[in-house]
């Protein structure tokens, strides 16, 4: 069977920054970038420690940003249309392309990317990067493309709004307006006509917080009546197609797709199969937002994952942070049942404040059950972001970035907890706080068991609180409880948000010996989280008995075997 895919984030240009002295708003020469070739194979390993399977490389492609390559011949970008002065990784300015400002030597950006995925795969990980179909940057332009790959809207016809031929959407006879300052006199940024901005804004005059620095790409969608135009085939279609195979033939494992759910479904449909007649092993992310589009996306589309942030991520942050009763995950392996297996989860990504901000949990520390949950809850995929696990809280505001408990994309930067572990690229724990210790150390732990665990990677999975709402040990509105099983090994696990520890006394019904064909009666048991040992007693005429600290889980396995009374008198409890 394949891994449990657990994925680790980082933004290579923030990741291995070594500077100590950021300045808000500071510039390359300033603050610096971390580079492609710093992360080493120790690096790798030291990631790979946590249980890690993929590594998911974020803002790779060349993007739009203010500082300038034009020496080596990639054209400046106006700064009026960037979005702080790193820029948005996902404005792509050539998606043939590395961002010059991770390599270490311009020239040989690609190369040191090819190394990289070697690196990568030497140290028994996959390489996953984005794929950003929906929208470009606003300067786009190749330098980087195979020869006869033509640019987005190289022959488009802009003085039509909508055209299937055309890449682009355009508001015709309109210059582009937006409501931010676009520069005066030579310096100005100008586009006549405008082209639709990436948020499906389809006006000249963009605001603020729109995706200004961004061109929405046509489809074959005609927005303004809704009519589809899929046959032929776009010419987008096959420019996007080419882009995925040709990262693919360069040893990339797999996309995360940006914003999947604005690009038609006929079309992940028919990349992702054709993708996967050459390279089947490929994984396909989808970043979405609507559970009803969930199922579609998975037995329609083809997508292997995605991300199950407003069911799952949603209701554990709502219960950290908004009272939200622990009984409501039941409704969140419901909302999915079914694709269950082809869900995402995470508690940290680039979008998302840090679990250990003030603006969320305030306390890295409080993170186990949540983490537990999310990661042991189904067979899905898992994934943590760069400096979660050292309990990283984004207490500083950046630049573009201000404070606002994430860490930024758009300013370059580097980030102290990382710096701390990475060490200079000798990566330690020397530098590193007891409790940022005990934090990695958790992590570890956790992620390791999603796979080292046959039941969790791919077991089957049995919510038990149906059988403890009315137990006056169990509290459903800060506890939670289920089994995973496969085969002849099961695990009970229990989970605690709450201040107070708890001394649960777990009823275990008839069904699920039915179920899961678990012997009743006494059975060594180990907790994995601590390896302690125990004989407990199984049975759904007897609770299972177990305490849980504050903040904490427990994760007791059995093997479906009973014992005899000489083999228990040799067990410690």
């Amino acid at each position: 069977m394949d891994s449990k895919p657990i994925i680790y984030q980082l933004i290579p240009r923030l990741f291995t920054n070594y500077i100590t002295d950021c300045v808000p708003g500071g510039s390359i020469s300033r603050n610096g970038a971390g580079k492609l070739n710093s992360i080493t194979k120790e690096v790798l390993h030291s990631i790979k420690e946590l249980g890690i399977t993929h590594i998911w490389y974020t803002g790779v492609l060349e993007h739009a940003q203010c500082s300038d390559y034009s020496e080596y011949g990639i054209a400046k970008d106006n700064p009026h249309i960037v979005k702080g002065l790193a820029g948005s990784p996902y404005a792509i300015k050539d998606y043939y392309d590395i961002d010059p400002d991770i390599a270490e030597s311009v020239p040989d950006r690609i190369k040191e990317f090819e190394n990289l995925v070697t690196r990568t795969h030497d140290s028994g990980m996959k390489v996953i990067i984005d794929f950003v179909p929906n929208h470009v940057a606003r300067q786009y332009h190749s330098d980087a493309a195979p020869e006869g790959v033509e640019d987005f809207g190289a022959n488009d016809d802009n003085g039509l709004g909508f055209s299937p031929n055309n890449n682009f959407y355009y508001v015709t006879r309109q210059l582009f307006a937006p409501s931010v300052d676009m520069g005066s006199g030579k310096d100005a940024y100008v586009e006549f006509p405008a082209k639709a901005t990436g948020n499906d804004c389809f006006s000249a005059f963009p605001g603020q917080y729109d995706w200004y620095d961004t061109v929405k790409l046509n489809y074959g969608v005609d927005y303004s009546n809704g009519s589809h135009h899929f046959n032929p085939i776009p010419d987008t279609w096959h420019k996007m197609f080419d882009i995925l195979m040709y990262w693919a033939s360069k040893g990339v494992d797999g996309f995360r797709c940006d914003m999947a759910h604005m690009v038609p479904l006929e079309f992940w449909q028919w990349a992702i199969a054709a993708v996967k007649q050459h390279y089947p092993h490929v994984i396909f992310i989808a970043e979405l937002y609507e559970t009803g589009l969930y199922r579609n996306f998975i037995n329609i589309g083809g997508f292997d994952y995605l991300y199950d942030k407003v069911n799952l991520y949603d209701t554990l942050r709502g219960i950290q942070t908004a009272n939200y009763s622990a009984a409501q995950l039941t409704g969140c392996w419901q909302t999915v049942e079914g694709v269950g297996n082809n869900m995402l989860n995470f508690l940290e990504n680039h979008d998302e404040q840090r679990f250990g901000s003030n603006f969320y949990a305030g306390d890295a520390a409080k993170v186990v059950p949540s983490l537990v949950v999310s990661s042991m809850i189904g067979s899905g995929a898992m994934m943590i972001y760069m400096g979660q696990e050292l309990g990283e809280s984004a207490t500083e505001s950046e630049g573009y970035s201000g404070y606002d408990g994430r860490t930024t994309i758009y300013d370059y930067w580097s980030i102290e907890t990382i710096r701390n572990w990475l060490n200079n690229g000798v990566p330690s724990d020397e530098n590193l706080t007891d409790r940022q210790k005990w934090l990695r150390e958790k992590y570890a732990r956790i992620l390791s068991l999603c796979n080292s665990e046959k039941a969790i990677a791919h077991g089957r999975f049995f919510d038990l609180m149906y059988v403890n709402y009315e137990n006056p040990t169990v509290n459903p509105h800060r506890q939670y409880i289920f089994m995973r099983n496969l085969a002849d090994e099961t695990i009970i696990i229990a989970v605690n948000f709450s201040n107070d520890s708890c001394d649960m006394k777990i009823n275990l019904p008839q069904h699920a010996f039915d179920m899961l064909q678990i012997p009743k009666g006494k059975a060594r048991m180990t907790e994995l989280l601590t390896n302690k040992k125990a004989v407990k007693h199984i049975a759904d005429s007897k609770p299972f008995e177990t305490f849980v600290e504050p903040w904490g889980a427990v994760i007791w396995k059995v093997k479906h075997k009973n014992i005899t009374p000489l083999e228990e008198k040799n067990i410690v409890s």
